[in-house]
């Protein structure tokens, strides 16, 4: 089945959008990207989604991070649902700070493995998934997240994760579990302890397990 995989090159598509028609890479820039796919403008889930995603996008412009989404209806019907959207986000008299594909053929969907078998539209057609896929400004897949129709996504959660990737892009480290910006990070295995003492200059401290191994290193950036 076609789909993406981490490290691929992010297909430089073109699309009809509704800020015009666009070519993926162009439309990035240097920048990261996100584009988060919904399965039908006018639906209840999506509408929450995208109204989140509107109230918090300075926190992604923040970042240096570009945001699209993408849906398999027509510009006309996402740029009418942009209305609805921007209504429930309490900010009714400005526009959708981001453009949304329109994926009426579903040949990105396909292209990009978007498709959910077990949603389908009132003629049976499959409709797309809630993908994530962030995207490097080398325009390599960084990280991609699925979720099904029925389950709205955590915007906060996609936050810390490219706040993740965008720290351990730039310093040998690994963020542990339930890890947010400030936390202790992990030193990554392949450093050794004096390579780790040089990179970082706060310290570096191991915690103890049973098996003796050195391998829980953590240091703060």
């Amino acid at each position: 089945m076609p789909g993406l995989l981490l490290g691929d090159e992010f297909p430089n598509f073109e699309a009809d959008t509704s800020i015009g028609r666009i070519k993926f890479h162009d439309f990035l820039g240097n920048s990261w990207g996100i584009l988060f796919s919904h399965p039908r403008d006018f639906t209840p889930v999506c509408t929450t989604e995208l109204a989140r995603a509107a109230n918090i996008s300075n926190e992604f412009k923040k970042r240096g991070v570009k945001m699209i989404a993408l849906s398999i209806d027509s510009v006309a019907d996402h740029n009418s649902w942009s209305k609805d959207v921007m209504a429930v986000s309490k900010n009714a008299d400005t526009d959708l700070p981001f453009p949304i594909i329109a994926d009426d053929k579903r040949e990105l969907s396909v292209l990009m493995g978007m498709l959910d078998p077990d949603e389908k539209d009132k003629d049976g057609m499959p409709l797309t998934a809630r993908c994530v896929f962030v995207i490097g400004p080398d325009k390599k897949l960084k990280l991609s997240i699925l979720y099904p129709a029925t389950t709205g996504r955590n915007f906060d959660e996609l936050l810390r994760v490219i706040d993740s990737l965008q720290l351990t892009a730039q310093k040998k480290v690994a963020t542990p579990v339930d890890w947010k910006p400030g936390d202790k990070v992990m030193v990554i295995p392949s450093l050794s302890d004096a390579e780790a003492a040089s990179l970082f200059p706060n310290g570096v401290t191991t915690e103890e397990v049973p098996s003796g191994k050195k391998y829980l290193r953590y240091t703060h950036i």
